[in-house]
Protein backbone atom coordinates (compact mmCIF):
# COMPACT_ATOMS: atom_id res chain seq x y z
CA UNK A 1 0.00 0.00 0.00
CA UNK A 2 0.85 3.59 -0.15
CA UNK A 3 -0.18 5.55 2.50
CA UNK A 4 -1.19 9.66 2.18
CA UNK A 5 -2.77 12.66 3.90
CA UNK A 6 -5.64 14.70 2.70
CA UNK A 7 -3.85 17.97 3.85
CA UNK A 8 -2.30 20.51 1.47
CA UNK A 9 0.42 20.39 4.06
CA UNK A 10 1.47 24.17 4.74
CA UNK A 11 3.87 25.00 1.90
CA UNK A 12 4.90 28.08 -0.59
CA UNK A 13 6.02 26.36 -3.73
CA UNK A 14 5.42 22.47 -5.56
CA UNK A 15 9.06 21.70 -4.53
CA UNK A 16 8.32 22.26 -0.78
CA UNK A 17 4.90 20.82 -0.92
CA UNK A 18 6.44 17.10 -2.29
CA UNK A 19 9.57 17.58 0.27
CA UNK A 20 7.21 17.54 3.11
CA UNK A 21 5.27 14.84 2.13
CA UNK A 22 8.62 12.95 1.65
CA UNK A 23 10.23 14.16 5.23
CA UNK A 24 6.82 12.11 6.83
CA UNK A 25 7.49 9.25 4.42
CA UNK A 26 4.38 9.24 2.27
CA UNK A 27 4.22 7.43 -1.07
CA UNK A 28 1.48 9.22 -2.70
CA UNK A 29 -0.28 12.31 -2.71
CA UNK A 30 -3.49 14.49 -2.97
CA UNK A 31 -3.62 16.87 -5.86
CA UNK A 32 -3.68 19.91 -4.30
CA UNK A 33 -4.54 22.69 -6.95
CA UNK A 34 -7.39 22.76 -9.79
CA UNK A 35 -7.27 23.29 -13.27
CA UNK A 36 -8.36 26.70 -12.60
CA UNK A 37 -5.24 27.77 -11.23
CA UNK A 38 -3.78 27.34 -14.56
CA UNK A 39 -1.75 24.86 -16.58
CA UNK A 40 1.70 25.79 -15.52
CA UNK A 41 0.91 25.61 -12.10
CA UNK A 42 -0.71 22.13 -12.06
CA UNK A 43 2.43 20.88 -14.24
CA UNK A 44 4.70 22.25 -11.72
CA UNK A 45 3.39 20.30 -8.85
CA UNK A 46 3.06 17.70 -11.04
CA UNK A 47 6.59 18.02 -11.66
CA UNK A 48 7.21 18.17 -7.79
CA UNK A 49 5.76 14.65 -7.48
CA UNK A 50 7.51 13.02 -10.32
CA UNK A 51 10.60 14.24 -8.99
CA UNK A 52 10.23 13.14 -5.40
CA UNK A 53 8.77 9.59 -6.59
CA UNK A 54 5.25 10.61 -5.26
CA UNK A 55 1.88 8.67 -6.53
CA UNK A 56 -0.53 11.46 -7.37
CA UNK A 57 -3.65 9.48 -5.75
CA UNK A 58 -6.20 11.43 -6.25
CA UNK A 59 -8.25 14.82 -7.92
CA UNK A 60 -10.96 16.11 -5.90
CA UNK A 61 -14.06 17.74 -7.44
CA UNK A 62 -16.18 18.04 -4.02
CA UNK A 63 -18.80 20.27 -6.32
CA UNK A 64 -22.50 19.51 -6.54
CA UNK A 65 -23.19 17.73 -9.79
CA UNK A 66 -26.54 16.94 -9.08
CA UNK A 67 -27.61 20.57 -8.33
CA UNK A 68 -31.32 21.46 -8.50
CA UNK A 69 -30.68 24.68 -10.32
CA UNK A 70 -29.93 23.83 -13.87
CA UNK A 71 -27.50 26.50 -14.28
CA UNK A 72 -25.70 25.53 -11.38
CA UNK A 73 -25.65 21.70 -12.61
CA UNK A 74 -23.62 22.42 -15.75
CA UNK A 75 -21.75 24.86 -13.79
CA UNK A 76 -20.31 21.80 -11.58
CA UNK A 77 -20.58 19.20 -14.46
CA UNK A 78 -18.06 21.51 -16.58
CA UNK A 79 -16.23 21.78 -13.42
CA UNK A 80 -15.76 17.85 -13.04
CA UNK A 81 -15.27 17.43 -16.60
CA UNK A 82 -12.14 20.03 -16.57
CA UNK A 83 -11.03 18.26 -13.28
CA UNK A 84 -10.65 14.97 -14.59
CA UNK A 85 -9.33 15.95 -17.99
CA UNK A 86 -6.56 17.71 -15.43
CA UNK A 87 -6.29 14.70 -13.35
CA UNK A 88 -5.78 12.38 -16.83
CA UNK A 89 -3.48 14.72 -18.12
CA UNK A 90 -1.06 14.56 -14.46
CA UNK A 91 -1.49 10.98 -14.40
CA UNK A 92 -3.68 11.08 -11.38
CA UNK A 93 -4.83 7.54 -10.37
CA UNK A 94 -8.50 8.73 -10.05
CA UNK A 95 -11.02 11.82 -9.87
CA UNK A 96 -13.32 11.39 -7.29
CA UNK A 97 -16.62 13.50 -5.96
CA UNK A 98 -19.13 12.19 -3.91
CA UNK A 99 -22.81 11.79 -5.87
CA UNK A 100 -24.32 15.09 -4.51
CA UNK A 101 -28.34 15.77 -4.18
CA UNK A 102 -30.36 18.37 -5.32
CA UNK A 103 -33.10 17.80 -2.49
CA UNK A 104 -31.61 19.79 0.53
CA UNK A 105 -29.79 22.67 1.43
CA UNK A 106 -26.89 20.62 2.28
CA UNK A 107 -24.77 19.29 -1.42
CA UNK A 108 -23.70 16.63 0.30
CA UNK A 109 -26.63 16.15 3.36
CA UNK A 110 -28.86 13.11 4.31
CA UNK A 111 -32.15 13.40 2.34
CA UNK A 112 -34.79 10.35 2.20
CA UNK A 113 -35.00 10.98 -1.65
CA UNK A 114 -31.06 10.57 -2.16
CA UNK A 115 -32.41 6.73 -2.43
CA UNK A 116 -34.90 7.31 -4.68
CA UNK A 117 -35.16 6.01 -8.42
CA UNK A 118 -34.98 9.25 -9.26
CA UNK A 119 -31.95 10.34 -7.70
CA UNK A 120 -30.07 6.89 -9.31
CA UNK A 121 -31.36 7.68 -12.82
CA UNK A 122 -29.95 11.05 -12.42
CA UNK A 123 -26.20 10.14 -11.06
CA UNK A 124 -26.03 7.43 -13.29
CA UNK A 125 -26.84 9.97 -16.09
CA UNK A 126 -24.24 12.65 -15.04
CA UNK A 127 -21.73 10.22 -14.00
CA UNK A 128 -21.60 9.02 -17.92
CA UNK A 129 -21.67 12.72 -19.09
CA UNK A 130 -18.94 13.67 -17.30
CA UNK A 131 -16.79 10.40 -18.07
CA UNK A 132 -18.05 10.80 -22.00
CA UNK A 133 -17.28 14.31 -22.14
CA UNK A 134 -13.64 13.90 -20.22
CA UNK A 135 -12.49 10.93 -22.27
CA UNK A 136 -10.02 10.19 -19.69
CA UNK A 137 -7.28 7.71 -21.01
CA UNK A 138 -5.64 6.97 -18.02
CA UNK A 139 -7.23 7.85 -15.17
CA UNK A 140 -10.72 6.73 -13.74
CA UNK A 141 -13.52 8.79 -12.49
CA UNK A 142 -14.91 7.99 -8.68
CA UNK A 143 -18.26 8.26 -6.73
CA UNK A 144 -17.02 8.01 -3.35
CA UNK A 145 -18.99 5.66 -0.90
CA UNK A 146 -21.52 8.09 1.47
CA UNK A 147 -22.97 7.17 4.69
CA UNK A 148 -26.84 9.17 3.59
CA UNK A 149 -26.16 8.71 -0.18
CA UNK A 150 -25.29 6.29 -3.28
CA UNK A 151 -23.36 4.65 -2.86
CA UNK A 152 -23.62 3.24 0.48
CA UNK A 153 -23.16 -0.62 0.23
CA UNK A 154 -21.17 -2.79 -1.61
CA UNK A 155 -24.09 -3.79 -3.46
CA UNK A 156 -24.87 -0.31 -4.52
CA UNK A 157 -21.52 0.24 -5.71
CA UNK A 158 -21.63 -3.19 -7.11
CA UNK A 159 -25.12 -1.78 -8.88
CA UNK A 160 -24.08 1.92 -9.83
CA UNK A 161 -20.86 0.09 -11.99
CA UNK A 162 -22.80 -1.90 -13.85
CA UNK A 163 -25.31 0.57 -15.27
CA UNK A 164 -23.10 3.12 -15.49
CA UNK A 165 -21.43 0.84 -17.57
CA UNK A 166 -17.82 2.53 -18.44
CA UNK A 167 -14.60 1.37 -18.40
CA UNK A 168 -13.12 4.96 -17.14
CA UNK A 169 -15.77 4.34 -13.73
CA UNK A 170 -13.81 2.74 -10.50
CA UNK A 171 -14.39 2.44 -7.10
CA UNK A 172 -13.46 5.16 -4.04
CA UNK A 173 -13.61 2.90 -1.06
CA UNK A 174 -14.27 5.23 2.03
CA UNK A 175 -15.48 2.10 4.74
CA UNK A 176 -15.74 4.14 7.61
CA UNK A 177 -18.35 6.20 5.51
CA UNK A 178 -20.74 3.38 5.09
CA UNK A 179 -20.19 2.27 8.75
CA UNK A 180 -23.68 2.74 9.53
CA UNK A 181 -25.40 0.24 11.68
CA UNK A 182 -24.38 -1.87 14.55
CA UNK A 183 -23.82 -4.24 12.44
CA UNK A 184 -21.18 -3.10 10.63
CA UNK A 185 -19.23 -1.56 13.28
CA UNK A 186 -19.02 -4.33 15.69
CA UNK A 187 -18.16 -6.62 13.17
CA UNK A 188 -16.11 -4.28 10.97
CA UNK A 189 -14.17 -6.91 9.95
CA UNK A 190 -16.77 -8.76 8.35
CA UNK A 191 -17.70 -6.09 6.43
CA UNK A 192 -14.28 -5.27 5.37
CA UNK A 193 -13.80 -8.66 3.87
CA UNK A 194 -17.58 -8.14 2.17
CA UNK A 195 -16.22 -4.54 0.64
CA UNK A 196 -13.04 -6.03 -0.43
CA UNK A 197 -14.57 -9.11 -2.26
CA UNK A 198 -17.49 -8.06 -3.72
CA UNK A 199 -16.10 -4.55 -5.48
CA UNK A 200 -12.73 -6.75 -6.13
CA UNK A 201 -10.96 -5.65 -9.44
CA UNK A 202 -12.45 -1.66 -9.72
CA UNK A 203 -10.71 -0.19 -6.19
CA UNK A 204 -8.39 2.73 -6.83
CA UNK A 205 -8.09 4.47 -3.82
CA UNK A 206 -9.38 4.19 -0.30
CA UNK A 207 -9.49 6.94 2.45
CA UNK A 208 -8.13 6.02 6.24
CA UNK A 209 -9.88 7.31 9.44
CA UNK A 210 -11.17 5.33 12.51
CA UNK A 211 -14.93 4.94 14.09
CA UNK A 212 -15.97 4.87 17.58
CA UNK A 213 -19.69 4.42 19.31
CA UNK A 214 -21.13 7.45 21.17
CA UNK A 215 -22.74 6.41 24.38
CA UNK A 216 -25.55 8.54 24.02
CA UNK A 217 -28.70 7.15 23.10
CA UNK A 218 -29.90 6.13 19.99
CA UNK A 219 -26.83 4.53 17.91
CA UNK A 220 -24.54 7.27 16.93
CA UNK A 221 -21.42 6.71 15.48
CA UNK A 222 -18.66 10.08 14.62
CA UNK A 223 -15.21 9.80 12.67
CA UNK A 224 -11.96 9.82 15.11
CA UNK A 225 -8.34 10.05 14.08
CA UNK A 226 -6.62 6.31 13.52
CA UNK A 227 -6.37 4.27 16.28
CA UNK A 228 -8.84 6.30 18.59
CA UNK A 229 -11.69 4.25 17.73
CA UNK A 230 -12.94 0.44 16.48
CA UNK A 231 -11.69 -0.15 13.25
CA UNK A 232 -9.67 -2.89 12.45
CA UNK A 233 -6.70 -0.89 10.37
CA UNK A 234 -4.31 -3.61 10.05
CA UNK A 235 -7.13 -5.78 8.24
CA UNK A 236 -7.97 -2.81 5.89
CA UNK A 237 -4.49 -1.98 4.86
CA UNK A 238 -3.88 -5.95 3.99
CA UNK A 239 -7.25 -5.96 2.25
CA UNK A 240 -6.02 -3.11 0.40
CA UNK A 241 -2.60 -4.10 -0.07
CA UNK A 242 -3.93 -7.26 -1.22
CA UNK A 243 -5.99 -5.67 -4.15
CA UNK A 244 -3.43 -3.67 -4.92
CA UNK A 245 0.03 -3.92 -3.78
CA UNK A 246 0.88 -0.04 -4.74
CA UNK A 247 -3.18 0.98 -2.96
CA UNK A 248 -3.39 4.23 -2.21
CA UNK A 249 -4.54 4.77 1.40
CA UNK A 250 -4.95 8.86 2.31
CA UNK A 251 -5.56 9.21 5.65
CA UNK A 252 -8.32 12.48 6.27
CA UNK A 253 -10.62 14.85 8.31
CA UNK A 254 -7.34 15.90 10.90
CA UNK A 255 -7.54 19.63 11.30
CA UNK A 256 -3.49 20.23 11.35
CA UNK A 257 -0.56 19.12 9.93
CA UNK A 258 0.59 18.00 13.34
CA UNK A 259 -2.18 16.05 13.64
CA UNK A 260 -1.57 14.60 10.24
CA UNK A 261 1.82 13.43 11.11
CA UNK A 262 0.92 11.78 14.55
CA UNK A 263 -1.66 9.82 12.64
CA UNK A 264 1.02 8.93 9.93
CA UNK A 265 3.58 8.15 12.61
CA UNK A 266 0.70 5.83 14.63
CA UNK A 267 -0.31 3.72 11.49
CA UNK A 268 3.27 3.22 10.22
CA UNK A 269 3.75 1.56 13.58
CA UNK A 270 0.82 -0.26 13.58
CA UNK A 271 1.43 -1.62 10.44
CA UNK A 272 5.28 -2.50 11.04
CA UNK A 273 4.83 -6.08 11.24
CA UNK A 274 1.76 -5.69 8.54
CA UNK A 275 3.34 -6.52 5.24
CA UNK A 276 2.60 -3.05 4.51
CA UNK A 277 5.13 -0.20 3.29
Amino acid sequence: MQLGVSSRLEHTSPQEWAAKHKALGLDCVNFPVCYLDGEETFMAYKRAADEAGLTIAEVGVWRNTLAADKQERNKWIDYAVQQLRMADEIGALCCVNVVGTPYGPRWDGGYRENFSKELWTMAVGMIREIIDTARPKHTKFCIESMPWMIPSSPDEYLRLITDVDRAEFGTHLDVVNMITSPQRYFFNDEFLHECFEKLKGTICSCHLKDVRLKEEYTFQLEECACGEGALDIKLYARLAEAENKAMPMIIEHLTTDEEYAASVKYVRELLTDNACK
